[in-house]
């Protein structure tokens, strides 16, 4: 099962700390129990420990894919489009997974498998025993349909107020957290569904 999804800005690799890694979207499925914490819990404490874990992960992945461009010996303008209308060669884009050990920064141990495009990050926070190829595909999959539905990269999109949108996205086709399996025309499908209920 699928624990998160995040969506955060990335920094360029030899930028000299231009700013803070930025979580722009996350949605988490489902809720840690804290057993060992004899602490009240309350809405707001909970939610403050989820941004917390979202973060550092996001600030992870950022590290990962800088690490992974420099040593690859590409930057980020290498796999931009010449123009807005073309579409992102994701198939080009970095990608990786790295393991989280139990209590860094969830209780139990996560696998992050994530995304890098041009200046945003995709990630998805899974159990340990996910089946990562899947999880692959449905990453790449996500990051297609918000690049393509939702303008990501256009320099006035604003995720804020488009939240809705990616929320149907992720409904469809990563509906309470679950992987799916999915044949490319059960895709054009869903795809046909969620354009006829959020025009562009």
């Amino acid at each position: 099962m699928v624990h998160a999804f995040l969506i955060h800005t990335l920094r360029a690799p030899l930028a000299q700390d231009t700013g803070l890694c930025r979580v722009l979207y996350s949605c988490v499925f489902g809720a840690e129990n804290s057993r060992d914490d004899p602490r009240p819990h309350g809405a707001e404490r909970d939610r403050l420990l989820r941004k917390e874990q979202i973060l550092a992960v996001a600030r992870q992945v950022e590290s990962m894919c800088r690490l992974q461009q420099q040593a690859s010996g590409r930057t980020p303008m290498d796999l931009q489009p010449q123009s807005s209308d073309e579409p992102v060669p994701l198939h080009e884009a970095p990608l990786g997974a790295f393991r989280l050990a139990a209590g860094d920064p969830f209780q139990e141990p996560r696998t992050v498998v994530w995304l890098g495009v041009l200046s945003l990050g995709f990630a998805l926070v899974l159990d340990a025993h996910e089946n990562l190829l899947l999880a692959e595909g449905t990453l790449r999959l996500l990051a297609r349909l918000l690049l393509d539905h939702l303008r990501l990269l256009t320099p006035s999109t604003n995720l804020l107020l488009r939240a809705d949108r990616i929320e149907g996205i992720l409904a469809r086709f990563l509906p309470h957290g679950q992987l799916l399996f999915l044949n490319d025309q059960f895709v054009q499908g869903l795809e046909k569904e969620f354009s006829a209920a959020w025009p562009r």
